[in-house]
């Protein structure tokens, strides 16, 4: 028997980045070069907000592949 394939689809959902209340420049290009182009970022009431619509397999997968790529941003702050 044959194993059906996993659909993926499009799930939105936002992080917020702890210790980081400002975004600078860089920080958003490493965000961006981490693989997080699928996420703008902003800054609302001295926090930084991530809101992603990323393709998986699974809402899991897709926040758990969001909180890799910010943490290999390094960018100071933690999800």
């Amino acid at each position: 028997m044959r194993e059906k394939p996993m659909c993926e689809r499009e799930y939105d959902f936002s992080l917020i980045l702890s210790g980081v209340t400002e975004l600078t420049d860089d920080q958003a290009e490493a965000i961006f070069a981490a693989g997080c182009s699928d996420a703008p970022p902003s800054v609302i009431y001295g926090r930084v907000w991530l809101e992603f619509s990323r393709v998986a397999t699974s809402y899991k997968d897709a926040e758990l592949s969001a909180i890799r790529d910010v943490r290999r941003a390094n960018i100071g702050g933690g999800c």
